[in-house]
């Protein structure tokens, strides 16, 4: 066994149900994969309390003008790239604000890069190039728990005083993990022994979706279920930003995408400007003074 574990985590276990998946037709191993699948969002769910908490940490930080970090190696580390990639686009932030970490570099992102996750120096010093200090979070993601290169990231992270918080699928070694919050959402052993790209994989993702979203929503990047922060870099987008407008507003799609103009191709002011019959830089003031959440900046009660 790996001298890292002091018992052999869930994540490396051998499933029963797919011990004879090689003997099954192609439709029995779709059926299989799905009914594992399942148990995937159950087991989240039981983790809401954790991942309540992560949030608010996390908003707690970024308000202080922190950042959010993930780190991870192989499947982990890229699940975490990925999260961080999206929200410019989908909430209108700086590509600093949220960002992932990946044992091995640029490179690992599209190949494996064996051994690149083994040494829990080189996780510390992807958190000194970072420059972490007491603002930030960082999420240290490691599907058997026990990765050296994301422990040493949390460790170093935890010494200059960030938010640590880790997620893991495997709950054997958590008492070994350096972190505030565990997000420990436990998905039984893997359709093929070891391949935490399949279910471990899936909660992550689920996580991390609900980590950022949940800290965007409460940061006022949301009115109601719009994304009225949005950054308009395609053609897909740039209709959704008018759409948006056309149905809080009640204008027509020309009005709106004028509107939209005037506004500098930013939704949110571009709203402020249509509630309160003002001006763009009016628009910025009053949202400033409402602390960027929309709700209360197109009251009519100022």
């Amino acid at each position: 066994m790996d001298k890292r574990f002091k018992t052999l985590p869930t994540t490396e276990k051998r499933n029963r149900r797919s011990q004879n998946i090689d003997k099954l037709s192609t439709g029995q191993i779709v059926d299989l994969i799905n009914s594992e699948d399942r148990l995937v969002a159950p087991a989240v769910a039981k983790q809401r309390k954790p991942i309540a908490a992560a949030i608010d940490m996390i908003v707690e930080r970024l308000r202080r003008h922190g950042r959010l970090f993930y780190v991870g190696a192989g499947t982990s580390g890229r699940l975490g790239v990925l999260d961080a990639s999206e929200c410019p686009p989908t909430f209108g932030v700086s590509p600093n604000l949220v960002q992932g970490i990946i044992a091995g570099g640029r490179r690992a992102l599209v190949r494996a890069i064996e051994g690149a996750e083994d040494y829990q120096r080189d996780g510390a010093a992807a958190i000194n190039n970072k420059h972490i200090n007491e603002n930030d979070v960082v999420v240290g993601i490691a599907a058997c728990g026990m990765t050296p290169y994301v422990h040493g990231a949390l460790k170093r992270a935890a010494q200059l005083g960030a938010g640590a918080i880790f997620i893991t699928c495997a709950p054997e070694d958590v008492d070994q993990i350096p972190a505030e919050i565990i997000i420990n959402p436990v998905v039984g052993p893997e359709i093929l022994t070891g391949s935490t790209r399949m279910k471990a994989g899936t909660a992550t993702k689920l996580v991390l979706n609900s980590l950022t979203t949940g800290a965007m929503i409460k940061l006022g990047k949301v009115y109601g279920n719009l994304m009225i922060d949005l950054r308009a870099t395609n053609e897909k987008l740039h209709e959704r930003s008018q759409r948006i407008i056309m149905e809080l507003t009640g204008l027509t799609r020309p009005a709106a995408k004028k509107l939209l103009n005037q506004a500098q191709g930013r939704v949110k002011i571009a709203l402020v400007m249509h509630f309160r019959q003002t001006n763009y830089h009016q628009a910025q003031k009053i949202l400033k003074d409402n602390h960027q959440f929309l709700r209360p900046a197109i009251s009519e009660k100022k």
